[in-house]
């Protein structure tokens, strides 16, 4: 008998009764193991606690939409490759799926075209991550170490960041250039569930200025963008 622990593991979430059982069965006869889920929240919760290979992901879901999940992994560190299967096939919904993650299939799909994209990413995930999360970077004499949460800043200061702090900072230098919101902040780097104030927000870009501006009173590098959000420029 094939030993279950040597199977591809992969993490199908996806909120149609229907479709979600006819998929398990069939990836199961192809050999994998899965685990199903149905709402966003569950989803970002059980990559949070496992290794999967691949994740198979609905965008739209109850709780948290798939884009916005595969997003916040993204933010804290989680190269899984991931598979967007959508009615939404607009240019944007598109090139945003591409960006989060590896691929995007439109639904209704062919279930042989879905089993070979599966099969790729699998195949690519045993060889090295195929969407890769910025490790480092560097801008002026300022260091961030995304993976140790240590920065070397102003003055020789060496410091480590809280794993929301480092989210943030991540969230900032991927959109460098872009107004971000404060909407999407909170729902990327505090949670779903979670409500902190602005002013939670305004203290941790107060801290990034401590930390990296030569005059955290005349910031070069971390703007607020009145009445809308935040925004990172190098």
């Amino acid at each position: 008998m094939e030993d279950a622990a040597a199977k591809p593991r992969l993490l199908l979430v996806e909120d149609e009764d229907a479709l979600r059982s006819a998929l398990r069965l069939n990836f199961e006869l192809e050999g994998y193991d899965v685990t199903t889920v149905v709402n966003g929240p569950d989803a970002l919760q059980r990559l949070r606690g496992a290794h999967y290979d691949v994740v198979i992901m609905d965008v739209m879901l109850p709780g948290m939409d798939g884009f916005s999940v595969v997003e916040t992994i993204r933010l804290e560190g989680n190269a899984t490759p991931v598979l967007f299967l959508t009615a939404r096939t607009s240019g944007p919904d598109r090139i945003r799926g591409l960006k989060a993650g590896e691929d995007h299939l439109g639904k209704p799909f062919e279930l042989e075209e879905l089993l070979l994209r599966v099969a790729k990413l699998v195949q690519r995930s045993g060889e090295k991550p195929a969407n890769t999360v910025l490790d480092s970077y560097s801008f002026a004499d300022n260091h961030v170490d995304f993976q140790s949460y240590e920065i070397r800043g102003q003055g020789g200061l060496v410091r480590t960041l809280s794993q929301r702090e480092m989210m943030l900072l991540r969230l900032l230098v991927e959109r460098q250039g872009d107004v971000v919101s404060r909407e999407e902040i909170l729902q990327k780097v505090w949670g779903y569930n979670v409500f902190p104030t602005t002013r939670t927000v305004d203290n941790f870009i107060v801290g990034f200025r401590k930390y990296f501006e030569p005059d955290p009173r005349e910031p070069r590098y971390f703007h607020s963008i009145r009445g809308v959000g935040y925004k990172f420029v190098a």
